[in-house]
């Protein structure tokens, strides 16, 4: 985001709270430090708004999904400080899948069957009778969510009654998750091909009290592949890469997204009066060319955004006034007529416990000739390789190429991999590859 903002010639400085190794050197972009280090602590979210204020930033835009959450448009919003997300109510069609399921069934979005539980024995014997086949959607692997925001870490797709168990024993009673596990959504196993659909919106009541009609503009579909191994094998992570358009994803289906999901969610935001100014994304299934959505994320996502914005030729920042300030309807959005694909490192261990302070080098001539973007997640200190820029977390970083079709980029950014190096370094070789 902070890239693509800075290409506009609109755009002065971008300054990212905390930003990261890879934000330092951006151009035009400053990394600030946060007080207590976090923006979504209500000290970081004065502090930042104190600074928004004093240096007239004139939009803020929220990345991630905790400070959302916490209600950092709601704090922004009433110092009168332009910001970009939903507020802290309608942050909970991701924060809570309890209530993001809860408004699907009351607005006709069409989504797999669930049941929700906020005590452990009566979600054990519901997991109980689907696998024995007496509850609806049995004897089909069975999917457990937890409740709250979990990292990506928080589904477990579970082919057995023994993995439906542990799931349910790990979030509810030995709260692996925290408070995130205390209740869980157990939801109809869907098959099928899942895409994701990022989108701009503009919902609720704008500062004249006046209601917006309300719109929902769709970028291209993008795919993401969570799952850890190659072949689509091992846990659930928060995305080991992604690609970007999607060709399967057909005009029937978009129309069918519309129709079904896109159109169903608009009409409920307006209905619940949830104030919402930003950006969603939409995770779908499509089965038999119906598509059933999967969870709502209440951002860009990750790592669906490094593939999808390198492809957007309108001017990122006039979308984000456009979002800001009315019009978003009438945007003209534009792509190019070309495919990305953005495979991600990470780091030993990752999803589970990872190696970290491991510095990270980069060959920069060699990744220039690949002509692929490096976008660094969990990596700190300052850019150039060698010491100064080192592992912090588990996704280390994305590469992101382009090419004239999706063969293409896929060759470019397997290349600039190969001019990234750190110690346990790993990342799936069949991203794209279908």
């Amino acid at each position: 985001m902070a890239w693509k903002l800075a290409r506009s010639e609109r755009v002065d400085a971008v300054y990212l709270a905390p930003g990261n190794g890879g934000t330092a050197g951006e151009a035009k972009c400053q990394n600030l430090p946060v007080k207590g280090g976090d923006p979504a602590s209500p000290e970081g979210q004065e502090d930042l708004c104190r600074f928004a204020a004093r240096e007239g930033i004139d939009l803020t835009l929220v990345g991630p999904e905790a400070p959302l959450a916490a209600g950092i448009v709601d704090r922004f919003r009433e110092r009168g400080l332009p910001i970009l997300g939903p507020d802290k109510r309608a942050a909970r069609l991701e924060s809570s899948k309890v209530y993001a399921k809860a408004f699907m069934k009351k607005y006709g979005v069409r989504c797999a069957g669930s049941r929700d539980f906020v005590q452990a024995a009566p979600a054990l014997e519901y997991a109980r009778k689907h696998f024995d086949g007496k509850a609806p959607g049995g004897i089909s692997p069975l999917v457990i969510k937890a409740d709250g925001l979990a990292a990506g870490k928080g589904v477990v797709v579970a082919d057995n009654l023994g993995e439906a168990e542990g799931a349910i024993n790990a979030f509810m009673r030995d709260k692996t998750l925290g408070e995130a596990g205390a209740s869980v959504v157990l939801e109809d196993f869907l098959s099928g091909r899942e895409v994701s659909i990022l989108a701009a919106v503009n919902a609720g009541p704008h500062s004249e009290g006046q209601n917006s009609p309300g719109a929902i503009v769709p970028f291209i579909p993008a795919r993401d592949h969570k799952r850890r191994y190659d072949g689509d094998r091992g846990p659930n992570t928060g995305g080991m890469g992604a690609v970007a358009p999607v060709p399967d994803f057909t005009g029937s289906c978009q129309r069918d997204f519309k129709q079904n999901i896109l159109s169903p969610t608009l009409k409920g935001m307006l209905a619940e009066s949830l104030t919402y100014r930003g950006f969603i994304f939409f995770g779908v299934m499509v089965k038999n060319g119906e598509t059933f959505l999967l969870e709502y994320n209440v951002r860009l996502g990750d790592p669906e955004t490094q593939a999808v914005l390198p492809l957007m030729d309108s001017d990122f920042a006039d979308l984000c006034t456009a979002i800001s300030e009315g019009g978003l309807d009438r945007f003209p959005l534009t792509w190019k007529p070309a495919a990305a694909c953005a495979p991600v490192a990470v780091a030993a261990g990752y999803p589970g416990n990872y190696r970290k302070g491991d510095p990270v080098t980069v060959n920069r001539d060699a990744l220039a000739k690949t002509g692929a973007r490096l976008f660094i997640a969990g990596a700190s200190g300052e850019p150039g390789g060698g010491p100064g820029l080192r592992c912090s977390g588990g996704r280390v970083l994305a590469v992101s190429a382009l090419g004239s079709g999706a063969d293409e980029a896929r060759q470019r950014a397997y290349e600039a991999l190969e001019a990234i190096r750190f110690e346990g370094m790993d990342y799936r070789k069949d991203i794209g590859a279908e």
